[in-house]
């Protein structure tokens, strides 16, 4: 076990690193802003350029705590799943929202033809996938959160879950089917994940969205340790298991919801930040590792939209395909060399 003191030590390299990122994000793109600009940018000073300043401000400061709340979120929100089933593989989309998002903007792009102009002028608005992606999670969440009142087992609810996922994959696959190739162009894009073009409307949300998600969670930290002895262990203790199965799913759920909604499908952060953070700070309390789950989320996040930006480029990656590119290999790693999860 490590100690306070070097709890401290870790939480503020964490920081430090997660500050040097930010201001490497916004710094590193198609066009180079120097550092010091960007001081400027934010002191009220105004960048050299005014150019520079409206990139900054209206392009790359959205952007960047877009990845943050975007990593953070969903890294907490695996942590609360893998804690809750008991299961190093499960995920913040392991209740099937990604899947009900993916069917909401399906429904939205992909039945466009077969519903006439109602949905084309849907299209046009900028807030149209957004809503569409919330209202998919939100139909597949009342579903989820209807069948824990009915079923004590939490590993009925994981595979229910699953089976709620595999049917919105297959209406999917059925609109997709009946689509021309524009329309799946379009939804294929959406697939990818985007951190780029949110207005600070969208980033407000976002953050309402978090931080709401992140109350819950800190207020479940205690019952997540007692979950993590057993649901046997955690009744003799007097904690109710389906009220608090309720809440931690009503917080992955806003948190995964959310951040789908604004931002698309984003694999891999929310599987693998949880492992990462146990290998590193060697313990199960959540009290710990949630903080460090959340500053971990942010820092990789951020890492990857600087690597998708494709620094000098006018091109951007995808950012779902660089987070499992630039994480899968490091995850790997670890496990081979500790040789064990530390769950």
């Amino acid at each position: 076990m490590q100690t306070a003191q070097t709890y401290r030590i870790h939480f503020s390299m964490l920081f430090l690193v997660l500050i040097a990122a930010f201001l490497v994000n916004l710094s590193i793109g198609s066009v180079s802003i120097p550092l010091k600009d960007i001081f400027f940018a934010f002191t009220g000073n105004g960048a050299s350029k005014e150019t520079w300043q409206y990139i900054l401000i209206d392009y790359r400061l959205p952007k960047a705590i877009t990845a943050m709340l975007a990593g953070g979120g969903l890294a907490i929100s695996g942590l609360l799943m893998q804690t809750l089933f008991r299961n190093p593989l499960a995920g913040p989309f392991v209740l099937g929202l990604s899947s009900g998002a993916s069917l909401g903007v399906a429904i939205l792009i992909l039945g466009a033809s077969a519903f006439g102009g109602f949905f084309g002028t849907m299209l046009l608005s900028q807030w149209s996938l957004v809503i569409a992606s919330a209202l998919g999670s939100f139909l597949v969440l009342l579903a989820v959160l209807a069948v824990t009142f009915r079923i004590k087992d939490t590993m009925a609810i994981l595979i229910i879950g699953l089976m709620f996922g595999s049917v919105t994959t297959a209406v999917v696959s059925v609109l997709s089917y009946f689509s021309n190739a524009e329309q799946l162009q379009q939804y294929i894009f959406w697939s990818f994940g985007s951190l780029g073009n949110q207005s600070w409307q969208g980033v407000l949300i976002l953050g309402i969205c978090f931080l709401a998600g992140l109350i819950l969670s800190i207020f479940s930290s205690k019952s997540l340790n007692a979950l993590l002895l057993g649901e046997n262990y955690a009744k003799s203790m007097g904690l109710h298991i389906k009220r608090t199965t309720f809440i931690i799913i009503v917080a992955t759920s806003i948190l995964a919801g959310g951040i789908t909604a604004f931002v698309g499908p984003i694999a891999f952060v929310g599987l693998a930040v949880p492992h990462l953070v146990r290998q590193f700070f060697k313990t199960s309390n959540h009290l710990i590792l949630l903080p460090a789950v959340l500053l971990c989320g942010s820092l990789l996040m951020l890492i990857c939209d600087t690597v998708a930006q494709l620094p000098f480029s006018e091109f951007t990656l995808p950012i779902n395909a660089i987070t499992s590119l630039i994480g899968a290999p490091v995850v790997i790693w670890l496990l081979v060399r500790k040789r064990k999860l530390f769950f």
